[in-house]
């Protein structure tokens, strides 16, 4: 008899915990937006939404509100994400297990939002984090990785966490604007997109919990470069009020209209349109519109080189322009400093980025088959990469050598310095993550993505290229508490880290983040001096 009792008491407390993990159901998570009620589900505590639709447009036009619903609207399920210029049919397979990639499906009408809260209708003012989803302007989305997942850091924060896809590749910036007002804003509407998901969330986001008046936007790699974007947008103002950028400050210049304008007109041109037919650009099949996106891309790009003109970034493609009414001036002019200056900044990156990407020096090299393979690549620049290189890291190995990042934190410095001399300025904080997995025996080291599970609290769910370890909880533990306060105050600091001063091209203050973190000042100085 008592072991039966045992039994019965054991499946009540089973059932019990299976309720408290996941609710469902035609009544559990309903709130409003003013497109019309929507209906999510609960797992450990947090309301969960996806795929709300916050804006509709048709292609190439600027968005709109989207159609209001009756009903309740089941929004269980992530959204479809903007097509890929590239479809996936082939992967490889080792990074595609570290990384654990979710493509998701494409649709061209993929403006939609996703939101993790603890609570709903209850009158809190909670921080809002907005999440921007990398894979540079053109592809990408909010499902793409696990470390994306906003429930455990809305769970720990008491914040709510929203995530977007929008428009990207030609779809998001293809110049049209020479062929009527229709166009008129056409070659920056994957930001319009953005700044139409940031009105959403002002509208609406009381309704999940949320504080319109305390929104953080963060984003890495493109979504750091969105972040960016946004910061130099004057429609943009008072939309959010803090911002993260992660391994984004790699493109401080962007094309101007001239350019934009000559990319559209050869994309009409490999399309055989003309002026007085440009609308029939809305229903070319997506893939033979892309293709001609390509060809017109590597036209005008050969045209710019012959004529001596500079392409920016990592060659001519798509993103956003400076076309002198969404977004009027260049990312790092004074005028876009200005314009942000009263908005917190923390920018970071990672310490070895794309390096396993791009080879190195083979583990088990001699130090002096180290040296051979560096001078490879820097030649009669190899001693002072080396002394450089060793000043900046002294713990490295010679193995490590080709290991570390000069792409991207060399813009991250660039703008911490500019950001932080604006007289009377919000603080700028600025991180680097050094910590090194041991999944694949190391060979993934801090990879380009590696801090996003840590900042989302999300080393569980990113076992594949965290290894899932009690270090590497311990260091999420911390760092996700660094994102939390910040999105709370503008301030990252917390007794779980040692005293993180606010960044200045004097102090050169860095956040090392790892095992045991430190702050130092700059040390890489002389290594971006040498490869300038």
């Amino acid at each position: 008899m008592k072991l039966k009792l045992l039994a019965i008491a054991a499946a009540m407390v089973f059932s019990q915990n299976t309720i408290a993990q996941l609710q469902t159901g035609e009544n559990i998570a309903v709130t409003s937006t003013d497109a019309g009620k929507v209906r999510g589900y609960i797992n450990n505590g947090i309301y969960n939404y996806k795929g709300i639709p916050y804006a509709e447009a048709k292609r190439f036009e600027s968005p709109q509100k989207p159609k209001p619903w009756a009903n309740v609207r089941s929004s269980m399920t992530y959204g479809p994400v903007a097509p890929l210029e590239n479809p996936t049919t082939n992967v490889m397979d080792e990074s595609e297990f570290v990384f654990d990639h979710n493509w998701g499906f494409t649709n061209e009408d993929c403006m939609r939002i996703n939101v993790w809260t603890p609570g709903i209708n209850d009158g809190k003012k909670r921080p809002v984090m907005f999440w921007i989803h990398g894979g540079g302007f053109t592809a990408g989305s909010s499902i793409e990785l696990p470390s994306y997942d906003g429930e455990n850091l809305a769970k720990k924060g008491d914040v709510v966490v929203v995530s977007i896809n929008h428009r990207l590749n030609i779809l998001g910036y293809l110049d049209l604007s020479a062929y009527g007002d229709k166009y008129k804003q056409s070659a920056n509407l994957s930001v319009l997109d953005m700044k139409a998901a940031l009105e959403w969330v002002k509208t609406n986001i009381s309704n999940f919990g949320g504080d319109p008046n305390n929104v953080t936007i963060f984003g890495q790699s493109g979504g750091g470069a969105k972040v960016n974007t946004l910061m130099a947008m004057p429609s943009a103002k008072g939309l959010f009020h803090k911002a993260i950028n992660q391994s984004g400050a790699f493109r401080s210049a962007m094309l101007d209209k001239a350019t934009t304008q000559a990319i559209g007109a050869e994309v009409v041109k490999e399309l055989g349109l003309s002026a007085d037919k440009i609308d029939e650009i809305q229903n070319v099949p997506y893939q033979t519109l892309a293709n001609a996106g390509k060809k017109a891309l590597k036209t005008v790009a050969d045209k710019m080189k012959a004529e001596g003109k500079p392409v920016v970034g990592f060659g001519l493609g798509w993103g956003p322009s400076a076309d002198g009414e969404i977004l009027p001036y260049q990312l790092f002019s004074n005028e876009a400093f200005e314009l942000s200056k009263n908005i917190p900044l923390m920018i970071g990156t990672t310490i070895n980025e794309f390096a396993v990407f791009r080879g190195g020096i083979p583990s088990g090299s001699t130090d002096e088959q180290a040296k051979e393979a560096i001078k490879k690549v820097y030649a009669d620049k190899t001693d002072a990469y080396i002394a450089a290189v060793k000043k900046a890291y002294p713990n490295g190995k010679m193995t490590d050598m080709l290991s570390y990042d000069v792409t991207f934190r060399p813009g991250a410095v660039v703008q911490a310095n500019m950001k932080s001399a604006l007289a009377g300025g919000a603080p700028t904080f600025m991180y680097l993550f050094d910590w090194q997995s041991p999944v694949m025996d190391g060979k993934y080291k801090a990879v380009h993505c590696m801090e996003i599970a840590f900042c989302f609290d999300n080393i569980q769910r990113t076992k594949n290229m965290t290894g899932g370890t009690k270090e590497a909880q311990a260091l999420a533990d911390k760092m996700s508490q660094a994102w939390i306060n910040f999105a709370k105050v503008g301030d990252p600091n917390h007794k779980g880290l040692p005293k993180w001063p606010a960044y200045n091209a004097t102090n050169t203050a860095t956040m090392h983040f790892d095992n045991v973190s430190t702050v130092k000042p700059q040390m890489d100085k002389e290594l971006f001096e040498l490869l300038k």
